[in-house]
């Protein structure tokens, strides 16, 4: 969420990054519906004003003047009712024009309408040669019986999977790998995080309102997070944090889920894009300052790349458009790895940071050196999303005889280094 001062006083800046992300707004109105907001509310403090004179009247009153008194104060209270009657619609359209208002992009951010229209920014690593026709994940982990699908669909329905074996063994070791990797830079605190969430948080982190239909709701009208950015970052909601803690960092770990509305038609076998998932996710809380968010966005995406080059995946970081940013987001990285199986780089990891767009919502604040009150900035970054990494890891590792070859800094935690094995 955006100040309305600064929206008020940077309207067409706020147009031109609505246009840039492809949003639909509607600026004008809100600022019409806010001069109504000010308008009610100067006229509610009115008339309490005049409701505590005339109750000072009264109490000095007796008699006949008195009883005129008490019907004027009447008059008073009925008409104060009916303006905070029509305050409360007013602000009701307020709070839900100030939600879809979107944060602005940076200027580096290039033009584009969608993930096809991402500039790459980076390469890392060979693409594999094999002397062999690569296979997908699918056929690869059914084969070496890593992995059933037929009888995840079955018990979970669509998109469901289980993961048996060696496939559960790997990916306990990647997920050993990835905390151990972060507790041993140091900095970050790890935390298991809720996945069932009230819908502040979601309000909170920008996935609310615009994306309730990707989210599974339960009777209680809590809500499934698909990140543990969610919960994450509504830990430190309504609460005043100290300067000098900055900057906080989490490593958070939680199941996820979404409903992949949008996703009808793709990935519809396979462990890429499934319904229910887990993530390791870095969130950070830094100061108020744009120079600080940019070092530690590229500090955040580092710490992926690193994890992607020490297990010898290639990868390439593409910068996201205009059109391929959420409404909270200033900037984005998308940092994707090779997949042999489709002979194409897919998404990883998510790299964003978001100012004070988020700390509004959730009313995270600082006291700075001078004792002022201020919104801190926020970042957050995939740290693992699992199964859909398993699928990237064994494509790259596959052999000719259908196992899969350990990297070499995940054996000390799978205990051998050739998994599956014929069906």
């Amino acid at each position: 969420m955006l100040d309305i001062h600064f929206i008020r006083e940077n309207a067409d800046l706020i147009k031109a990054g609505a246009q840039k992300k492809h949003i639909e707004v509607g600026v004008e109105r809100l600022l019409a519906v806010d001069d109504q907001r000010k308008a009610l509310r100067q006229e509610i403090d009115d008339k309490r004003a005049e409701q505590n004179r005339a109750s000072n009247r009264i109490a000095l009153a007796s008699g006949e003047e008195r009883t005129a008194h008490i019907e004027s104060m009447r008059f008073v209270k009925d008409s104060l009712a009916e303006v905070e009657e029509k305050y409360a619609k007013v602000m009701e359209e307020w709070q839900k024009l100030m939600l879809e208002i979107p944060n602005i992009p940076d200027m580096t951010v290039p033009d584009g309408g969608s993930d096809k229209e991402n500039q790459e920014v980076k390469v890392w690593g060979e693409i594999p040669q094999f002397d062999f026709t690569p296979k997908d994940h699918v056929e690869l982990m059914t084969n070496a019986n890593m992995a059933d699908f037929e009888r995840g669909t079955k018990v979970a329905g669509f998109r469901g999977y289980f993961l048996k074996g060696d496939g559960a063994l790997l990916q306990f070791a990647i997920m050993q790998f990835v905390t151990n990797h972060f507790v041993q830079k140091g900095g970050f605190t790890p935390m298991v995080v809720p996945s069932l969430v009230r819908r502040d948080a979601f309000l909170g982190t920008g996935y609310l309102p615009q994306g309730e239909d990707d989210l599974y709701k339960t009777q209680d009208a809590e809500y499934l997070a698909g990140t543990g950015e969610v919960a994450t970052m509504a830990y430190y909601m309504d609460e005043v944090l100290e300067q000098s803690t900055f900057p906080i960092k989490f490593l958070a770990f939680s199941p996820c889920f979404r409903r992949e509305i949008g996703a009808h038609g793709k990935d519809t076998k396979g462990l890429v894009r499934v319904h229910e998932f887990y993530k390791f996710e870095q969130v950070v809380l830094c100061e108020a300052s744009h120079a600080t968010s940019v070092e530690i966005h590229e500090e955040l995406t580092r710490n992926a790349e690193e994890l992607l080059e020490l297990l010898k995946i290639p990868y390439h970081v593409v910068v996201n458009c205009g059109g391929d940013l959420g409404l909270g987001q200033v900037k984005k990285y998308d940092i994707e790895a090779w997949m042999p199986g489709e002979q194409k780089y897919r998404e990883t990891h998510s790299s964003s940071y978001f100012h004070d767009f988020q700390t509004r919502r959730l009313n995270i604040r600082y006291r700075d050196a001078d004792g002022s009150l201020k919104f801190a900035h926020s970042l957050n970054n995939t740290a693992l999303a699992m199964p859909r990494f398993l699928a990237v890891l064994v494509e790259n590792y596959q052999q000719a005889d259908g196992t899969i070859k350990v990297p070499e800094v995940l054996v000390p935690y799978v205990g051998k280094e050739i998994l599956g094995h014929t069906a």
